[in-house]
């Protein structure tokens, strides 16, 4: 029984597939993040623009 759980323990099959797994998760999560802020200074930057046209009509 001991030897059955050593040999569990040592067995490093699947942590590469974990490492992929862990790297994934970040670069989805940082993505997500780059999303949300570049989405709200777009946001921002089209509420500054239709501002600054809507003072400059001349109609």
């Amino acid at each position: 029984m001991k030897n059955n759980i050593l040999k569990f323990l040592s067995d490093e099959h699947g942590a590469v597939t974990v490492d992929w797994i862990v790297i994934t998760a970040a670069v989805v999560g940082l993505s997500a993040i780059s999303f949300t802020t570049l989405e709200n200074s777009a946001f921002s930057l089209m509420d500054s623009a239709g501002t600054a046209i809507t003072a400059e009509d001349d109609f």
